[in-house]
Parts: C-alpha cells; sequence; structure tokens
C-alpha cells in the first residue's frame, strides 16, 4: 500500500474539451460554445467549467468569450500570449473604459476544419456564450 494520496481521474468529458483546446492553432481561438458544439454534448458553461478547474496545462487563452474580451484576472497573461502567437486583436474603443484590447473574432475564430494553419471562420458554429 503507498502513503501517495490517490489522484482522482480526469472525467471523460474534461479530457475531452482539453484535447479540443489543444487542436487549436496558435493564433487562433474557439468559444466556450463552439467546443460544446464541436464535441456535440454539454454547453459553453460545462466547458467554461472544465476550463477552469483542469485547463491550467493546456493552452486555455485559445477557448474563450464569443464576445471577444479577455479572461477577466487572467487579461495580462493572456494577452502576452495572444501577442506572442499574433491572434488578431481589436485596439479598446474610448467607450469600453477599459485600456485592453478585445480579440477579433472574425479573423481569429477558428472552425476546427482544414489544417492546423489554414483555419477558418466558425460559421459553421453557434455561439452559445
Amino acid at each position: 500500500m503507498s502513503d501517495e494520496p490517490e489522484v482522482p481521474a480526469l472525467p471523460e468529458y474534461a479530457e475531452r474539451v482539453l484535447e479540443v483546446a489543444e487542436m487549436i492553432p496558435p493564433g487562433r481561438v474557439m468559444t466556450y460554445g463552439d467546443v460544446a458544439e464541436w464535441l456535440q454534448e454539454g454547453g459553453p458553461r460545462q466547458v467554461g467549467r472544465v476550463m477552469a478547474l483542469y485547463g491550467g496545462g493546456a493552452p486555455w487563452w485559445r477557448v474563450v468569450r464569443s464576445d471577444g474580451a479577455l479572461l477577466p484576472g487572467h487579461e495580462l497573461r493572456a494577452l502576452g500570449h495572444y501577442r506572442a502567437e499574433a491572434t488578431p486583436l481589436r485596439t479598446a474603443s474610448r467607450q469600453s473604459g477599459t485600456h485592453l484590447p478585445r480579440l477579433d473574432m472574425k479573423q481569429a475564430r477558428w472552425d476546427g476544419g482544414g489544417t492546423a494553419g489554414s483555419g477558418g471562420s466558425a460559421q459553421a458554429h453557434t455561439a452559445h456564450t
């Protein structure tokens, strides 16, 4: 018998969500709703929960809100990743009340099709977020 505590297994749904996050090419994003639709299971909230609990080792910055806003509390870390990966960003508007840019969802959104470098838009995916 081992003295080490037993690490609970990752739930199957969480494994699947994280696999999708790993598939998203650098410089591209999918919304929480896109990931759920891709999996044909769950919804944006379930995907968000998985990312919050288990996504630290995955490219969490590539799974985003549909409005392009940066993840609250992690804006600067995410922004560093977006800049390093040349993810399309939109400058903050004066009305936004913030200096932080948003993701340019029309250009950055990936539909999961084609090769990792070709991307595409997520027009086939309806945003649920």
